[in-house]
């Protein structure tokens, strides 16, 4: 079978309907999103989690396993919190890659690197690629985290076999993305949050339409438990999802 793996730079760029709302069909369209939003993606996080982004982000890392001198995968890395995270957990003696489809914050990410100057994060490698087709061979990864591109990615199935494919056997895999409750009252909040909140303050940076996908991704996104089936049904061991941040956010700790 031909390779589904392509160069994203040469996908065709985003189709819109003519109702002045942003329409996400395809992986064309959100590699465009996420290229928009990159130059103030870092901004923007702090302001609307007031901060609380990065205690997150030490939770998902932690939950990884990740230890001095293993290697380590960070899919859908964005400008690569996560990833400069990872870098400091395997220390100099480890290798952590960040993988996005967005060129823009790949672009971000490396800006990052280059201002700082830990030795360890010289040993991080930046690459363009497909998450529904990770350029790596088999078991080649002692954890993996992907932080809130579960949700965004097409083929969430793929994407999961992919992942528990390339990490070695008693690897973890650790998800960090919106929680989608089901508890009618914590949705309401949570999407009166996005409406009120998220929406608004986008809207300052000229991003409004972009933001208002946030609603909708959620809604189509898999709860806790379904997160956990899919990976059980991809082929991991064990996985159990954990809410956090007040049940706003949740993340998936899956042991291949």
């Amino acid at each position: 079978m031909a390779s589904l793996h392509v160069a994203l730079s040469s996908l065709p760029g985003p189709s819109f309907r003519p109702t002045g709302k942003l329409v996400i069909r395809c992986s064309a369209d959100r590699q465009a999103l996420f290229n928009r939003i990159a130059p103030v993606y870092d901004n923007l996080n702090d302001l609307l989690s007031l901060g609380q982004h990065r205690i997150w982000k030490r939770m998902a890392v932690s939950w990884s396993g990740a230890k001095e001198g293993d290697d380590v995968l960070d899919i859908c890395c964005g400008s690569g919190d996560l990833t400069f995270l990872l870098s400091e957990k395997v220390g100099s003696h480890g290798k952590a890659v960040g993988l996005d489809f967005s060129n823009e914050q790949l672009l971000m990410a490396s800006t990052r690197q280059k201002l700082r100057s830990k030795t360890c994060y010289k040993n991080i490698k930046w690459m363009e690629g497909n998450a529904l087709d990770l350029p790596f061979p088999d078991s080649s990864f002692d954890a993996v985290t992907i932080g809130y591109g579960l949700r965004n990615v097409v083929d969430r199935h793929r994407a999961m076999s992919e992942i528990c494919r390339v990490l070695k056997p008693g690897s973890t895999l650790s998800v960090l993305d919106f929680n989608k409750s089901i508890n009618p009252l914590s949705t309401t909040v949570q999407e009166l949050m996005i409406e009120n909140i998220v929406v608004p303050v986008a809207s300052g940076y000229g991003l409004e339409n972009e933001y208002k996908y946030l609603k909708s991704s959620i809604r189509d996104f898999l709860t806790g438990n379904e997160l956990e089936k899919l990976a059980l049904e991809v082929g991991f061991s064990t996985a159990k999802h954990f809410e956090i941040g007040f049940g706003f956010m949740g993340n998936l700790v899956a042991i291949r």
